[in-house]
């Protein structure tokens, strides 16, 4: 018996080599400007082409399907979870479909499915004026901005006051976000719920405690997150809720939330495994790696069985001043900190550091295993701490915010491949 065809949609190389280990047949589609070289060596095939461009890889899937049959259709980044989830249905494949993927990529589509519902509902607003945004504020005493697609954080404001609205309002439009949502910003411990379904039956593998400091952007993560009993079962009700409203029949979820005085509120979902590296921390707490666990749809129809937790793994993120970096020292002394499972510093000397206006602002990160979570949260904090990174600021004029346009371009991604006019000519909605 051959092994299964499988597509896989993006990705780094590590991604494309647990698929490729399975066994399968691997065709591999990637954007031109996020090519590794070293994943040829993994793959049947391999197609350098915009995935986003949907029309293109559209054709070019079919014709790959007629040659010889396609089982499956992967991707393991929330760029290309709409295009994955029109392929499989295009196909006829089984899998997530169109309306899944799209509400789950799509935060206000998603949110008027929950409030209609009754599952867990958030007042919202989309398309709103700045008079209707300041009488929103007011209302609700404060608010959180945000795209209304996109992930990491990026474009993410909070309004705490009605006096903060103009200025809320008038960097929105300097940074270029003309599609936003706004919402009630929810006060609480901030969590997220990974998932797995198999034929729309649907698994708690883990629930992640998060840490942003204040801010948007994601500082730490802790696996298991330390809740009751009665908070746990709240959490796990509501989640099962949205992935059956949305109809997920097939892999992973990542669904984050905040616990608040009125119980637990979903702030999105994604039909992906998270990322900031949750992969892992659930792979050294529960044993289930969410990233195989998927590719092995192809060939295995079981459910996954949730394993509980063998204690607790934390991740915190380096953060540094912004400016250029003049030297990196600790790396070592952090590395041979205890419990520290893996250390990640992803600036040198002469990078430039930012503002921390997303994930992608980060320096790095230190892992840390431990027997419980307040223990593992300790080390990687105390580890993370050895690592010095120096920067100095910028000679000369401050360089202008970058728009969120720009931002975007250098990821080569948009948020909607199906609104560009150019990539949705002759393709089915």
């Amino acid at each position: 018996m051959s092994a299964p065809r499988v597509l896989v949609l993006g990705g780094k190389a590590g991604i494309v080599r647990k698929a490729a280990a399975l066994g399968y047949d691997l065709v591999h589609v990637q954007k031109p400007s996020a090519f590794d070289p070293s994943v040829v060596a993994h793959c049947a095939q391999v197609l350098l082409v915009d995935y986003q461009d949907v029309p293109t890889v559209t054709a070019l899937v079919r014709a790959l399907h007629e040659q010889r049959p396609i089982a499956r259709v992967f991707t393991q980044t929330e760029a290309a979870q709409v295009v994955a989830g029109h392929l499989t249905e295009t196909l006829g494949l089984p899998g997530n479909t169109t309306r899944t993927t799209r509400l789950l990529h799509d935060k206000p589509a998603l949110r008027a499915l929950l409030n209609e519902r009754g599952i867990g509902p958030v007042a919202t607003l989309t398309r709103c004026t700045l008079d209707e945004l300041r009488d929103f504020v007011k209302t609700h005493g404060a608010a959180v901005l945000k795209p209304t697609m996109g992930s990491g954080s990026l474009g993410v404001r909070m309004i705490h006051s009605p006096d903060e609205t103009n200025a809320a309002w008038a960097w929105r439009e300097e940074f270029g976000l003309t599609d936003f949502m706004v919402e009630q910003l929810l006060v609480g411990q901030e969590l997220s719920v990974e998932t797995f379904s198999t034929g729309g039956v649907h698994t708690v593998v883990a629930v992640t405690g998060k840490e942003t400091g204040g801010g948007v952007v994601e500082l730490g993560h802790v696996v298991p997150a330390p809740l009751a009993d009665d908070e746990l079962a709240a959490v796990h009700g509501i989640v099962l809720d949205l992935l059956d409203a949305v109809g997920l029949q097939d892999g992973p979820a990542h669904t984050e939330l905040i616990l608040t005085a009125d119980g637990p509120r979903v702030v999105e979902s994604h039909s992906r495994r998270g990322g900031d590296r949750i992969n892992d921390l659930v792979r050294l707490v529960h044993g289930v790696d969410l990233e195989e666990a998927t590719y092995r749809l192809a060939e295995d129809a079981a459910p996954l069985r949730a394993a509980s937790a063998d204690g607790a793994a934390a991740i915190r993120f380096l953060v540094a001043a912004p400016g250029v970096v003049t030297s990196v020292t600790g790396v070592a002394d952090a590395e041979s900190a205890p419990g520290v499972a893996d250390v990640d510093v992803q600036v040198e000397a002469g990078d430039t550091v930012h503002e921390l206006r997303w994930s992608e602002d980060r320096c790095g990160y230190v892992v840390a295993h431990a027997a419980d979570a307040a223990t593992a949260v300790r080390l990687a904090v105390e580890a993370a701490a050895r690592i010095v990174i120096t920067t100095e600021p910028t000679v000369g004029a401050a360089a202008p915010e970058a728009t969120l346009g720009e931002l975007l371009d250098e990821v080569d991604e948009v948020l909607d491949p199906f609104a560009a006019p150019e990539h949705v000519q002759g393709v089915r909605q």
